[in-house]
């Protein structure tokens, strides 16, 4: 079984709903296809929590309204039968109903994860509606039927096998099986997601459980490229990369690849195929187990990341006073990017706000604290690039004129980043590309 994971954009119009629909009947093998909500539509339902999180119930009944006819119009042009629009328009009245309902209903966080599910359950019906129009034998596996958390909020992935593996033996005759991504199951059996991107660790999941042959991640270009296509001129795909560099590249700021997504396929030894919807004869990424050449493959950026630094003369030769640091952080479980430690300073980055307030608070007892917002990790990517003489040099003229405020080499082989200020992202990443890949 091939597992075939399409983002919003891949099936955010009709007729790339349509493309969707045709690539999967295309293969050789049982195909279970994981489908995001359509493009924009999860942003919406994000506001419409937010208004009626605030009170703002017209507010947020006018985006419904907007998004409703907008799914309309898209109904009309997916499906011509009157038996298939008549079916998608009770798919349409049945969330869009659940929409104004809660209106009336005292607002509350699993209310609002109710409210984000929406965006899945619509696409992946409507998909089912055109696939049953076009006569294409499917069947739909609801996420929400085996896409589990356990209590520390993270994917329990025994239960998810033995549920998935049921659901498919039970539909063993069907060649096209269909689920949603991102959505899933608290352990208090309450409607959760995987935060924003976690359709591809829906789809990530759902290989390893199943024992997928690929798992297949389709979004709006041609594979991971070599570094960041929005703000450099000159980019290429790459061809192939191991799991720990994939990881680390997703991990960093890599926008096509959700960090979490490498892991299970990792684990299980799935490969991972990152191809484009719009041209599906490109070759994409290959990530595998088995590694490439040597050097850098890529450049990642990660945006928004804040940087504290704890100074405090008393720490010198401390025993015990790293630890002291991390378990600040692991009470407000908020994970730290980089770190380094002189004799009497320790400087780190966070990419969260969100326990900030609480987190400098603890912090302060230890010594002077300073913090810095607006800062960017650029990361190089690599096969045992910290072992490659040529990259440092290359490095070096490329930040010759970059006020870089910490550096992270040796932590791990594969990895060489850079926290500089977000100003001077664009540079760097321009300059990357010039000294490392000889493109400008």
């Amino acid at each position: 079984m091939k597992v075939m994971k399409f983002g919003g954009t891949s099936v955010g119009r009709p007729e790339r709903m349509k493309q969707v629909a045709t690539l999967v009947t295309q293969q050789e093998e049982p195909v279970l296809v994981v489908l995001s909500a359509l493009a924009g539509t999860t942003n919406s339902l994000v506001e419409i929590g937010n208004f009626l999180a605030a009170g703002k119930k017209q507010e947020a009944a006018q985006i419904i309204d907007q998004l409703e006819k907008h799914y309309h119009s898209f109904v009309e042009q997916l499906v011509s039968g009157k038996e298939a629009r008549q079916d998608a328009s009770q798919i349409l009245e049945e969330h869009f109903g659940f929409l104004r309902i809660i209106q009336r209903i005292s607002f509350s966080e699993a209310l609002r994860r109710d409210i984000l599910a929406q965006g899945e359950l619509l696409s992946t019906k409507l998909f089912g509606v055109y696939c049953s129009e076009n006569k294409l034998s499917h069947a739909l596996l609801p996420a929400l039927d085996f896409m589990i958390l356990d209590e520390q909020d993270e994917p329990a992935v025994s239960v998810i096998s033995t549920r998935l593996k049921a659901l498919v033996e039970a539909n063993a005759d069907k060649k096209l099986l269909i689920t949603q991504g991102y959505i899933c199951r608290n352990s208090k059996g309450e409607v959760d997601n995987l935060k924003r991107g976690g359709s591809d660790y829906t789809a990530s999941l759902v290989a390893a459980a199943a024992g997928a042959s690929v798992c297949e991640i389709w979004t709006d270009i041609d594979g991971m490229h070599n570094n960041d296509p929005r703000v450099v001129e000159k980019t290429f795909p790459v061809e192939q990369l191991s799991f720990d560099e994939a990881a680390e590249l997703a991990y960093f700021g890599a926008k096509i690849l959700h960090p979490a997504s490498i892991w299970p396929a990792q684990q299980f030894q799935v490969p991972v195929r990152l191809l484009n919807t719009m041209e599906p004869r490109a070759k994409g990424t290959l990530i595998s187990s088995l590694p490439a050449a040597p050097g850098v493959k890529a450049v990642a950026a990660k945006d928004n990341i804040i940087a504290i630094r704890i100074k405090s003369s008393r720490m010198l030769l401390a025993y015990g006073f790293l630890r002291k640091i991390f378990e600040v952080f692991e009470k407000y479980r908020t994970p730290i990017d980089m770190i380094t430690t002189s004799e009497v300073a320790v400087s780190l980055t966070i990419d969260t706000d969100q326990h900030l307030a609480a987190i400098l608070e603890e912090l302060s007892p230890f010594g002077h604290v300073e913090v810095d917002r607006e800062q960017t990790i650029v990361s190089l990517v690599g096969f045992e690039i910290t072992t490659t003489p040529a990259i440092l040099s290359n490095l070096a003229l490329a930040v010759k004129e970059i006020p870089v405020r910490m550096i992270s080499y040796g932590g791990s082989p594969h990895n060489i980043s850079l926290l500089v200020p977000a100003t001077a992202k664009t540079k760097l990443l321009q300059q990357l590309n010039k000294e490392i890949f000889g493109l400008s």
